[in-house]
């Protein structure tokens, strides 16, 4: 599991209408990311193009921190948010984290509430989640010297038996290290496995 998969039932309480978080954003896709968003305003979202004239995706890209769509002074000529309340999405916050070291990678979620604005406090706690999805880093989900090795000479093309004769340990010893680091990283395949670690800078 995830750590974002792991983390969606706090989300859930916080932001019970619906929520979509991406995690360190690059050039075009996240790394990973979970739409928790009614489908039929999923489909009416896409469909009309609204991406590209919501609001609350224009503050996402220029600001870091967490803010409350009612508290967000940008326009809305398309009526993106009054469509949204349509959708039961009547209440929405944004939290956006980036650094500098970060290489405009991003992580970014969109939070919604039908039945009140969110408090500061719940502000916080999403501000806090996003922090820790941006970072990747659980304290039981750090990979060892050895599982980073052996995910290095993988990634360069190297198979199990040369890993396994290059740092002295047996093939199913290779095995566990790979297997280890790529469900640390959350990763489905050992490709995958690589691509996050590299995006990481953990390679």
């Amino acid at each position: 599991m995830s750590q974002l998969q792991a983390m969606r039932n706090q989300i859930d309480q916080i932001s019970p209408a619906g929520f979509y978080v991406a995690i360190r954003v690059g050039f075009s896709f996240p790394e990973e990311e979970l739409n928790a968003l009614p489908e039929n305003w999923v489909e009416f979202y896409t469909t009309n193009g609204l991406v590209l004239h919501d609001p609350a995706m224009k503050w996402v890209y220029a600001n870091s921190g967490a803010v409350r769509f009612s508290e967000m002074a940008l326009p809305d000529p398309h009526q993106v948010r009054d469509r949204a309340a349509v959708y039961g999405l009547n209440h929405g916050a944004a939290v956006s984290m980036t650094t500098p070291a970060d290489r405009g990678r991003r992580t970014y979620g969109l939070f919604f509430r039908d039945d009140r604005d969110f408090e500061a406090s719940d502000l916080a706690q999403l501000q806090s989640i996003v922090k820790k999805l941006h970072s990747g880093v659980e304290s039981d989900s750090l990979l060892t010297a050895a599982e980073v090795e052996a995910l290095k000479l993988q990634s360069e093309g190297m198979r199990l038996k040369q890993i396994a004769h290059a740092i002295g340990i047996s093939e199913s010893a290779v095995k566990a290290r790979l297997n280890n680091a790529k469900r640390k990283l959350g990763a489905k395949t050992m490709s995958q496995a690589a691509s996050i670690a590299a995006a990481r800078r953990i390679l």
